[in-house]
């Protein structure tokens, strides 16, 4: 027989990360959930597709400009990403202010957005090889 004895468990939301870019920065980052998932993909499908076209585009044409619009649209791809999945940053501050994700994304430091985006990334399950489209 199954015991039905209610047990309780506890499951946070954010997941605290330890920069390694710089000693002192700390970031939270949302762990992906059932609701989660299925916002961060509406956020990105729109976008993935516009990049999918460009991205053919530059295959079969050869074009520069296709080739540069694809580059723009995957870089709004982990723009999305990084505004869904970074919640708040700790021992960081931009311009005299406390860093938020938007400041991040618009004046921050590009090695900690990258180090942030690719742990996003991991917790959503997304291997190394789509990490790199």
């Amino acid at each position: 027989m199954t015991s039905c004895m209610s047990r309780s468990v506890e499951h946070a939301s954010l997941i605290w990360c330890e920069a390694a870019w710089r000693a002192g920065v700390r970031y939270a980052i949302r762990r992906v959930s059932f609701g989660g998932r299925i916002e961060l993909a509406r956020k990105i499908r729109e976008v993935g597709r516009r990049a999918e076209f460009f991205a053919a585009g530059a295959e079969v044409n050869h074009d520069a400009k296709d080739r540069m619009e694809a580059a723009v649209i995957g870089a709004e791809v982990e723009r999305a990403y990084l505004e869904w999945g970074l919640i708040e940053l700790e021992g960081l501050e931009i311009d005299g202010e406390a860093a938020t994700a938007a400041s991040l994304i618009e004046k921050g430091p590009v090695e900690l957005a990258v180090e942030i985006l690719a742990r996003i990334k991991s917790e959503c399950g997304i291997t190394d090889a789509e990490r790199k489209n």
